[in-house]
């Protein structure tokens, strides 16, 4: 015998959860029948593929490439689904998406409405992940596309949907709070920068206009989100340099902050909806990408520059 579509299934769920239960709930099947399902995984193969402790599910060795493996053949079997689907002319089914956690949370409630509206038989999920977890999940065939920047991803195909303006965020009684319209980058001359951490590409656009600027970049502080980065600068901790969408979305509900346009070349940031080459997956997701794209131009339409309040 061998191990079935579904025992993969379960097995590449714990891997990613590191917990049976949660993996159980996330299939939404009952722990025991997944721990059976697992065990006769491990039954069928001859050898230990989890290591079961306290502290969770460990894969052994073994059980990390079979779990790499596992997920060639159920993107395989995601993909035979899809050319079905293609056949009948529909876009249907379920696509995962990957989104970098400085854009999905400010483009996908409009454009996942919109998506349900225009596809009714689509199903999406959605993980936000750091640039270069983006890159290996999209890679390994944990995911179907992602929105991130291309130049992180130039083995991949891209649609450009959007280009994004940066932004700058002071404490209010900053002298860069009081005035309106675009500032040139020798403002931050010797300025503080809040940036957030490692892995996230708008980190590196930061340090390249800090570099510019003649500023630096905060060593003391880095933010998990874009909401800590503008609430530290509010506080007084630095300069926050925020995404124009972001801007648009979020920042204006706050009636006490300014965010004004940094006027540079390298105060841009290109937005791509990126798949694998040769995913039978392009003709759908290029359909997908116009939907993203027409909500990402109406969100920004709302006011490339936001207002002071």
């Amino acid at each position: 015998m061998r191990p079935t579509l579904r025992q993969l299934q379960y097995l590449v769920a714990v891997a990613e959860t590191g917990k049976f239960h949660e993996a159980a709930k996330t299939l939404n099947v009952s722990q025991p029948s997944l721990s059976a399902q697992i065990a006769a995984a491990e039954d069928h193969l001859g050898t230990v593929l989890i290591e079961r402790g306290r502290n969770g599910a460990i894969m052994t060795p073994t059980g990390e490439e079979v779990v790499r493996r596992a997920r060639v053949i159920l993107t395989q079997l995601e993909d035979l689904k899809t050319v079905a689907r293609q056949s009948e002319g529909r876009v249907a089914g379920r696509y995962r998406l990957g989104t970098v956690p400085t854009i999905g949370p400010y483009l996908l409630p409009s454009a996942v409405k919109e998506l349900h509206r225009l596809f009714p038989d689509l199903r999406m999920s959605v993980r936000e992940e750091r640039t270069i977890d983006l890159e290996e999940k999209l890679n390994d065939g944990r995911l179907d596309m992602i929105i991130s920047t291309p130049e992180d991803h130039v083995n991949s195909e891209s649609m450009p949907l959007f280009q994004e303006t940066l932004y700058i965020c002071a404490a209010p009684d900053d002298e860069l709070s009081s005035g309106e319209g675009p500032v040139d980058i020798g403002v931050l001359k010797g300025r503080e920068l809040l940036s957030l951490g490692v892995g996230h590409r708008l980190s590196v656009v930061i340090q390249m206009l800090a570099d510019a600027a003649g500023a630096h970049v905060s060593t003391e502080y880095e933010g998990t989100s874009l909401d800590a980065v503008r609430q530290m600068s509010a506080m007084g901790a630095g300069v926050a340099i925020l995404p124009n969408l972001y801007a648009v979305v979020e920042a204006q509900r706050d009636p006490g902050q300014v965010v004004r346009p940094l006027r540079h070349p390298l105060a841009t940031r290109d937005v791509s909806l990126i798949w694998r080459k040769g995913s039978p997956l392009g003709r759908d997701i290029e359909a997908l990408g116009l939907v993203f794209r027409d909500v990402a131009m109406d969100l920004l339409g709302v006011g490339t520059t936001p207002p002071k309040k």
